[in-house]
């Protein structure tokens, strides 16, 4: 086996412990230091983790030359800070979702860690479990057809936060997700999105967002900490079959449904689509078997992977701007009562700023 590469986890608060927990157990990684400002709460995590070393400063954890990379599992709006910090004290650098607080931001990350020859990882989780993996392999052999439309649902009686809405909260996942899964990644124009606060808790609880993606097809994700039931589903419809992932049913998690409408185009007087014939086609359905692994083992495997391949992991820092990007439009949208508004193409606004 290679050297183990050796990681500090940053923020021992709620996800720090799943990050400690794997890059502590997996074949890659050796875990170092655990750093929070809670002495206490750092502590306890390190003495359930191999009683690595508990550190409350940065400055003092970046210093050292036995660490070779960083997990980030604060507060989003302190990512872009910690980020810089890392990435110029050559460290490599894994970040909980979303990348950062606003796209201006995550794109310095992005363009530090390039211009340091360092890795810049994006904690899409759900991007490494075997359901996702498996819906992405089949999208990419053509088992589904053209995508036709996407309607994700994410909703259950959550944690209201106190510095974000539900979308910035929830929908990183299903983005993510739609990101990972989509050729090319997700990259809409235009996009609407509905909130309500029927709480009065000063920012969206339930939220509704509508993406318009290529080829006339539609993407829908409704998040909500409101509702007394749980619900993680995602529909993926295509030309030739239509798959559901259940991610609360661990017997079967996805199925494929051999059913959909055809339409049989009749080219007479150059009426052609509006003027089809309809047929309904009823075929089977069918459930791959899908091994079982952490998502989150996975998602260490890779940043390792990705460090010592010197290239960039599957969910890389642009993975986590093109999320910031539909975040970011959709709060513009709910400030405009949900009018239509244009998302900017992370790649695009690089070029336009490497052009000045």
């Amino acid at each position: 086996m290679e050297t183990q590469l050796r990681i500090a986890v940053i923020g021992a608060g709620y996800w720090g412990p799943n990050l400690a927990r794997n890059f502590s157990a997996g074949p890659d990684w050796r875990l170092v230091a655990i750093c929070d400002l809670d002495r206490e709460r750092a502590e306890g995590l390190a003495a359930r983790v191999g009683n690595v070393d508990v550190v409350t400063d940065v400055d003092e954890l970046l210093a050292r030359d036995d660490i070779d990379a960083v997990a980030i599992a604060t507060p989003a709006r302190t990512h872009h800070a910690l980020a810089l910090k890392a990435l110029a004290a050559g460290k490599h650098v894994m970040v909980e979702k979303p990348l950062a607080d606003a796209g201006e931001r995550g794109r310095a990350m992005v363009d530090t860690a390039a211009a340091n020859g360092l890795v810049l990882m994006a904690d899409h989780t759900y991007c490494y479990t075997p359901a996702v993996l498996k819906i992405r392999e089949l999208i990419e052999e053509g088992a589904l057809g053209d995508i036709l439309f996407i309607d994700s649902t994410r909703i259950n009686l959550g944690l209201i936060q106190p510095d974000v809405d539900v979308f910035w909260d929830l929908a990183p996942h299903d983005l993510s997700i739609i990101d990972f899964i989509l050729p090319g990644g997700l990259r809409p124009q235009t996009l609407a999105a509905h909130g309500a606060d029927p709480l009065g808790a000063g920012k969206s609880c339930v939220g509704y967002l509508v993406l318009p993606l290529q080829g006339g097809a539609m993407a829908h994700v409704h998040v909500n900490w409101l509702s007394p039931t749980k619900i993680r589903q995602m529909v993926i419809g295509g030309t030739k079959r239509t798959l559901v992932w259940d991610d609360l049913n661990p017997q079967q998690r996805i199925s494929v449904y051999d059913r959909g409408v055809d339409l049989g185009l009749q080219a007479v007087d150059g009426v052609e689509r509006t003027a089809a014939t309809v047929s309904y086609r009823l075929g089977d359905t069918w459930s791959p078997a899908l091994p079982e692994r952490e998502a989150l083992g996975q998602m260490a495997a890779e940043f390792a992977e990705s460090i010592r391949d010197r290239r960039a992991p599957r969910t890389d820092g642009a993975a986590g701007l093109r999320v910031l990007s539909v975040l970011e439009a959709a709060t513009r949208s709910l400030a405009k009562d949900g009018a239509v508004v244009d998302v900017e193409d992370p790649a695009a606004a690089e070029q336009l700023a490497g052009a000045r």
